[in-house]
């Protein structure tokens, strides 16, 4: 979920279109419908916050994708509640385990969609999804995922990173 605006007038829209763009410098993108009620409000403002959704939120989260902020206040309506960002002006849905502040920095057209490209300026995180070594445990808070019109629950690891290449532990005879 992108929340973009203010604290007094902050809205919510589900991004379907989203992703990392690059590490360094950190980028990210959301792509938009023109014709979006928060179109607008990010191309004025200059920034959104990307909220990770997750099943306890999921309903919200499909709310605020079918219907627009032209006609609800989706944060009154689905009961998520806002706070301040640390460096944008959008607020944060306080109910999602990590928020990551983007700054617009470029609008590309690509049809249907207009991607905004943007700087990640900040990643807040809660503090129970980080361990004692400073590793961050996504899989501990039940995220869901959208595809083909169905929400899914993510969590069951299949894998990590290069295991398909690893070389096996040689076992040690007694």
């Amino acid at each position: 979920m992108v929340s973009c605006g203010t604290i007094d007038n902050g809205n919510i829209l589900t991004i379907a279109w989203t992703g990392i763009l690059n590490t360094i410098p950190p980028t990210t993108y959301i792509s938009v419908r023109p014709s979006r009620f928060s179109y607008n409000i990010i191309k004025e403002s200059g920034d959104f916050v990307i909220n990770l959704t997750t099943t306890h939120i999921v309903k919200a989260a499909d709310f605020c994708g079918v219907r627009s902020g032209r006609d609800y206040d989706k944060f009154a309506i689905t009961g998520l509640n806002k706070q301040a960002a640390s460096k944008v002006s959008s607020p944060i849905i306080t109910e999602s385990p990590l928020n990551i502040e983007c700054k617009v920095r470029d609008i590309v057209s690509l049809g249907s969609h207009d991607m905004f490209i943007s700087d990640i300026l900040a990643v807040n995180v809660d503090s129970q999804l980080i361990d004692d070594k400073g590793k961050l445990h996504l899989d501990k808070c039940s995220l869901a995922a959208y595809a083909h019109g169905e929400y899914f629950e993510l969590g069951k690891k299949i894998g990590t990173f290069g295991f398909s290449v690893r070389k096996k532990k040689k076992r040690k005879r007694s």
